[in-house]
């Protein structure tokens, strides 16, 4: 899959404040997630991120359809 930055993402485990909706902040080598609950911020190693990610939510908008 791949993944882009302001992806709303659902994780297999919940968070302590209770959500398992994030948004990626950034890609690479790590993927840097940002809790939709409370705005925890959390960096993963790209395999892990991979692994807890189970759905894409909402696919974060392009540069072409803000233009529109």
């Amino acid at each position: 899959m791949d993944y882009k930055i302001g992806d709303i993402v659902r994780t297999k485990k919940k968070h302590p404040c209770g959500s398992k909706l994030w948004e990626i902040t950034r890609v690479g080598v790590d993927f840097k997630l940002k809790c939709q609950g409370c705005g925890h911020v959390v960096v993963l190693e790209r395999p892990k991120a991979l692994k807890a990610i189970t759905k894409l939510e909402k696919r974060a908008e392009s540069q072409e359809e803000k233009e529109n």
